[in-house]
């Protein structure tokens, strides 16, 4: 079973950025794992939008790719996921949701099947 946090997010004006975090906690250290980051925006559908694995690969949709970075640190039992978001713009506003593979709920993307999530962190963009 896994704990995810998030944290940071907040408001930011076009052109800015901004960061967020997530600490996973029950993580097995040296274990195989993929993580990401899901955002929805009010009316919309959540989307992926990045995605890291223990491999070292990263997935970005299209609409960040070249704007947002993901990364994590490993240490024992914790993962801390990151998001470095640049160049924001308006339509970026949405709740934010780190994720993790887990108990599959119909979400899968970048070749992982999340179970897990975050309780959210709003990011918005004033043009």
């Amino acid at each position: 079973q896994l704990q995810l946090v998030e944290s940071g997010g907040g408001s930011v004006r076009a052109g800015g950025s901004l960061s967020v975090s997530c600490t996973i906690s029950g993580y097995t250290y040296g274990g195989t794992y993929c993580v990401g980051w899901f955002r929805q925006a009010p009316g919309k559908e959540r989307e992926g939008i990045a995605a890291f694995d223990s491999d070292g690969s990263t997935t970005y949709a299209d609409s960040v790719k070249g704007r947002f970075t993901i990364s994590a640190d490993n240490a024992e039992n914790t993962l801390t996921l990151y998001l470095q978001m640049t160049s924001l713009k308006a339509e970026d506003t949405a709740m934010y949701y780190c994720t993790a593979i887990g108990p599959y709920d119909g979400t899968y993307w970048a070749g992982c099947s999340f179970g897990y999530w975050g309780q959210g962190t709003q990011v918005t963009v004033s043009s």
